[in-house]
């Protein structure tokens, strides 16, 4: 028995039990067909958005903002800028250099985790000529792109009837637009800036021109510059107009006096466009003497970077594809050999 079986080893190894395979082989499998690819509802990549950057520089702040695209089924490129994701309020500086203005509006972002490389258009509004120049090379430095500025020539949708069109500082063409747009006409946007400044817009949507005043904050500090004894003092509603100390007096005076002179002006602009004109207030200041005002219906702290993001918008829908979405500078646009020298500054007006 033992020589029969141990007679044949090789052929004892290659028999295999009735199952067809010996106990230590592994099985093998036929490769199955692959099945066909099925992407759930969440699983999409999110599409695309571009952001715009607008800028409103003015005297005293400039006011910075960022609008992403609305979401949508349309192709990046074609979707609008409606939501307002960031905004900053900084002070305008007008010996900052490039890489300083750089810097500050890198690190705004980084505060709020937005991606520098998103910004695929930038418009700005300036009444600080000295500025320019320097906005327009951080723009094309810090975030490759061209920034369109508003000026005489760049599309508004709205008639200027002004003797001279060029004289009208480009906030106040933003605001109107955007007090048009959204509120429409006729209709007077009041601006508290530096200077005050009441624009008026008719029915049809055309800029009749308006009014300037001194703003409440210089006001104040003409009084406090050219007085020995008057204390500075913060700018607010006091609890009532008779003053009982020389801070609630000066508060008084301030607060009642610069809600006089608005509330008159308006008075006689309303007389001249009709009582059914829509007063709008906007600015640093529009809180406090709107919500006093007898004549101000609205106040609306971002009328102005609407009107800067609603002109971008007229001005690029006519472009076609990736250019009305993005003003991006090609690589040679942004060589090295175009920055200026460092530690070169502006000069103040």
């Amino acid at each position: 028995m033992w020589g029969r079986v141990g007679a044949c080893p090789e052929r004892s190894r290659s028999r295999r039990p009735p199952g067809g395979r010996s106990p230590t082989e592994l099985p093998t499998h036929k490769p199955r067909r692959p099945r066909p690819t099925q992407t759930l509802p969440h699983e999409h990549s999110a599409p695309t958005l571009f952001m715009l950057l607008v800028l409103d520089v003015g005297n005293t702040n400039t006011v910075l903002g960022v609008f992403a695209q609305a979401a949508g089924d349309h192709a990046a490129e074609s979707r609008p800028y409606e939501v307002l994701v960031a905004n900053w309020r900084v002070a305008t500086i007008a010996t900052q250099t490039v890489d300083e203005y750089g810097v500050l509006f890198r690190n705004l972002f980084a505060m709020e985790k937005i991606e520098v490389k998103g910004i695929h258009g930038i418009v700005i509004s300036s009444v600080v000529p000295p500025l320019d120049s320097t906005l327009r090379q951080v723009c094309e430095r810090y975030f490759n792109t061209k920034p369109l500025f508003i000026e005489p020539g760049v599309k508004t949708g709205m008639p200027v009837l002004y003797e001279n069109p060029a004289e009208v500082g480009a906030d106040r063409i933003v605001n109107s637009v955007a007090a048009f747009e959204k509120y429409r006409g006729p209709c007077v946007v009041v601006d508290f800036g530096t200077a005050t400044t009441f624009d008026c817009v008719s029915a049809k949507g055309e800029y009749q021109g308006g009014v300037i005043a001194p703003g409440l904050g210089i006001s104040a500090d003409a009084l406090f510059e050219n007085t020995a004894r008057l204390p500075r003092v913060d700018i607010r509603k006091p609890a009532r107009v008779i003053g009982s100390t020389t801070v609630g007096s000066l508060q008084s005076g301030l607060y009642y006096g610069y809600l006089g002179l608005v509330d008159g002006i308006l008075e006689r602009l309303l007389g001249e466009m009709g009582r059914e004109a829509t007063i709008v207030a906007t600015g640093g200041l529009a809180a406090l003497i709107g919500t006093g005002s007898k004549y101000i219906k609205h106040v609306d702290d971002f009328l102005t970077l609407d009107g800067l993001r609603i002109i971008w918008q007229r001005n690029t829908a006519a472009k076609p594809g990736r250019e009305a979405a993005s003003a991006k500078l090609s690589p040679a646009s942004t060589a090295p050999a175009a920055k200026p020298l460092p530690g070169r500054k502006l000069r103040s007006r």
